[in-house]
């Protein structure tokens, strides 16, 4: 199942090639430990983007797991690249990617078991899947709220250039919030988070949590970063794919 990475990936990227079978974000989890930081599992395969990259937080697993936004930022940016034009990449609170209000994929965040709150983990595992080839294969109709990359006008992009891209996003993104701290980080996020009313405020939390609140509410509305992370609204663990049936609602969150 395992062979030698051959991505172009940044330096302190270290590439790990699955075949096609291959879990990436399971097997980053396995191997984080002792590989370390940078570690970048990707699956060989025709029909998805998937990858997992291992990371090693400095904070408590509660503050760290704002990690997560970084990852998620990176992804949005390496598909910006690649986007047709006047096209918008968004998000679905916390961990949906979608384009012209379809699901096209999604991000996920490991950390050892058993890890606390208060606990700085020895790492984190951020993955990314995101639906590459059509759905032909289906009948229509059996793909409610669901597209694709191809399908939806990213005609020559490979897995590999967009995986690729996402490497050196991310290293921009830690960039941004070492140097101006993470609300920037939060901030990128929250631009590609649809408002349910142009009136309200956001605020991503310390602990990753979003506050969403109107003017003349008395207190904000909170939503929680761990329970959307292990809800996984996107992802389906049967079939070990985005969902091809998915209801966008008009609310963000």
């Amino acid at each position: 199942m395992l062979q030698t990475g051959d991505l172009d990936l940044p330096p302190g990227f270290e590439g790990v090639r699955l075949r096609e079978a291959g879990d990436a974000h399971a097997h980053a989890c396995a191997i984080a430990g002792e590989r370390g930081a940078g570690t970048f599992v990707w699956v060989s395969r025709y029909d998805l983007v998937e990858f997992a990259v291992v990371l090693e937080p400095e904070e408590p697993l509660a503050q760290a797991r704002r990690g997560f936004f970084a990852g998620m930022n990176a992804l949005a940016d390496a598909l910006a690249v690649h986007c047709p034009p006047e096209r918008d990449v968004a998000f679905l609170w916390p961990d949906a990617v979608v384009f012209d209000r379809a699901l096209i994929g999604g991000g996920r965040l490991g950390a050892p078991q058993g890890c606390r709150e208060g606990e700085v983990p020895q790492w984190l595992v951020y993955s990314a899947m995101l639906r590459l080839t059509d759905l032909s294969y289906l009948e229509p109709g059996e793909t409610p709220g669901a597209t694709t990359l191809t399908g939806e006008g990213f005609e020559i992009v490979s897995a590999e250039a967009i995986m690729e891209s996402f490497a050196r996003h991310l290293m921009t993104a830690f960039d941004l919030w070492k140097d101006k701290g993470f609300r920037a980080v939060g901030e990128q996020y929250l631009q590609r988070l649809p408002k349910k009313l142009a009136a309200e405020r956001r605020l991503i939390e310390t602990n990753g949590d979003l506050l969403v609140s109107l003017p003349a509410a008395a207190k904000p509305d909170r939503h929680s970063l761990t329970s959307g992370l292990e809800a996984c609204q996107w992802y389906d663990r049967t079939t070990r794919y985005p969902k091809t049936r998915f209801t966008l609602q008009d609310e963000a969150v």
